[in-house]
């Protein structure tokens, strides 16, 4: 691909204005970027790719908005015609408020004055709830600042969520064991803890205090309740881009209490530093390059894959067994993709994804035959890979948000991560979309 004539053609937004543009995504050299012009404000530029792997074999699957989809895109955004991907995981804001108000990163805006009441989240969860299907994330602000949060579990629970995710500092879960042990009774599914390295260091940075033993309380609290974690580093340029192969082998580490990390590279969306340049930004090439450096043969290169039920530049996951020793074998080698590009492709990962994500059942944790392999030449018994797949499931997995400096409307017409906003689902990245001009 060449700027000029072999460009992909596609829309983005002003970052000052939020004015819709036709956009490109060019070949520049060392990187492909994604460029438009805005009358008022002028040419715009930002890496989303920096080769570190082939761009064309990582998005040639993607779907393509070869009419430019819905020309009220984002600014009136939500499930419209337009939209490729039904609703994967739906995620719904209870609180506005938060225990831990320094952090650097944060998708939340200014706190708002008034809660939603008891009676407003019932509403919304009548109206978000498909019986048997429905993925929730519960995030805020901080949802655990909410005494009745696991009457909410519970209630969401009774109506028919599938699979509850509590989208959490760990605060509150580590001061508190019988708080986890209440939201696991209600039906909490697993947890998403923000856990950004293994030093205080990292936290003092991003988090304003030390929270590295606080992280672990955390855990130990969720394991003990039977609640699966899934580690959540915000990946910051020059911070903690070298730790990430430390976080995975902590994760492992902490196998079965931990099912996985999530990496999620800084974007700028929120209350988050506005002063970036193209070298602050990290692309999801980037990130693979260096999880597979840091990691070694634990994740072997090939191994992290496009998901199925988002766009390609949005993340990537696979599934490993957990061995003891903290050893990784890779479910999904030879793949493709993780998936398919089916119509149904949400309702696969939401499966997918929930499935490994949880802790398996008390009886089954409690099984002999559901011991960690010792090695990977134990996983070539059926029974001991189908019992190792099960109870010590690890994925790895992540999610490059776009913020007003990367939007590509082609990304959002496929995004299936969805939050409930003034009884519609919104795209994730349009719900939190924020100017970049201070």
């Amino acid at each position: 691909m060449t700027a000029g004539e072999n460009a992909e053609r596609t829309f983005s937004v002003c970052p000052v204005c939020l004015k819709r543009l036709p956009a490109l995504r060019a070949d520049r050299g060392d990187a492909v970027t994604l460029e438009r012009t805005c009358r008022e404000h002028g040419f715009f530029s930002a890496p989303i790719w920096r080769k570190r792997l082939d761009f064309k074999e990582w998005t040639e699957d993607a779907a393509r908005l070869t009419d430019g989809g819905n020309p009220d895109c984002p600014s009136a955004c939500g499930l419209c015609a337009s939209h490729i991907r039904d609703t994967c995981c739906v995620l719904l804001e209870v609180t506005h408020k938060c225990d831990l108000g320094s952090c650097r990163f944060c998708f939340a805006g200014a706190p708002r004055e008034s809660e939603p009441t008891r009676g407003q989240i019932s509403a919304w969860l009548r109206m978000i709830v498909r019986s048997g299907e429905t993925f929730l994330q519960l995030s805020g602000g901080e949802p655990t600042t909410r005494d009745d949060l696991p009457e909410i579990v519970a209630e969401a629970r009774r109506l028919g969520c599938k699979y509850i995710q509590l989208n959490s500092n760990g605060i509150r879960l580590a001061e508190e064991p019988d708080y986890a042990q209440a939201l696991a009774a209600r039906g909490l599914s697993f947890v998403f803890l923000q856990f950004d390295g293994v030093n205080d260091d990292i936290y003092r940075h991003l988090r304003g205090r030390e929270m590295l033993e606080l992280k672990e309380r955390a855990i130990q609290s969720c394991g003990r309740a039977g609640i699966g974690v899934t580690l959540v580093p915000t990946v910051v340029r020059g911070v903690n881009d070298g730790m990430l192969g430390d976080i995975v082998r902590f994760g492992v580490a902490r196998s079965p209490a931990v099912r996985g990390v999530h990496f999620q590279p800084a974007c700028y969306l929120g209350r988050t530093p506005r002063d970036i340049s193209d070298y602050d930004r990290i692309t999801i090439d980037e990130l693979l390059e260096e999880l597979y450096r840091q990691c070694g043969s634990a994740v072997p290169r090939g191994s992290l894959r496009p998901s199925s039920c988002d766009h390609p530049l949005c993340g990537f996951h696979a599934g490993f067994v957990a061995l003891e020793g903290g050893a990784l074998y890779s479910l999904n080698r030879d793949e493709r993709r993780n998936g398919d590009c089916r119509a149904d492709a949400s309702a696969r990962s939401r499966e997918f994804i929930g499935r490994r994500w949880s802790r398996p059942s008390a009886a089954c944790r409690a099984s002999p035959n559901h011991a960690a392999a010792k090695d990977a030449g134990e996983l070539t018994d059926l029974d001991s890979f189908l019992a190792g797949s099960k109870n010590h499931s690890f994925t790895i997995s992540g999610m490059a948000f776009q913020d007003a400096g990367n939007l590509d409307l082609e990304r959002l017409a496929s995004c299936s991560l969805h939050v409930f906003r003034d009884g519609a689902m919104v795209p994730f990245c349009a719900r939190y979309l924020t100017p970049l001009a201070t």
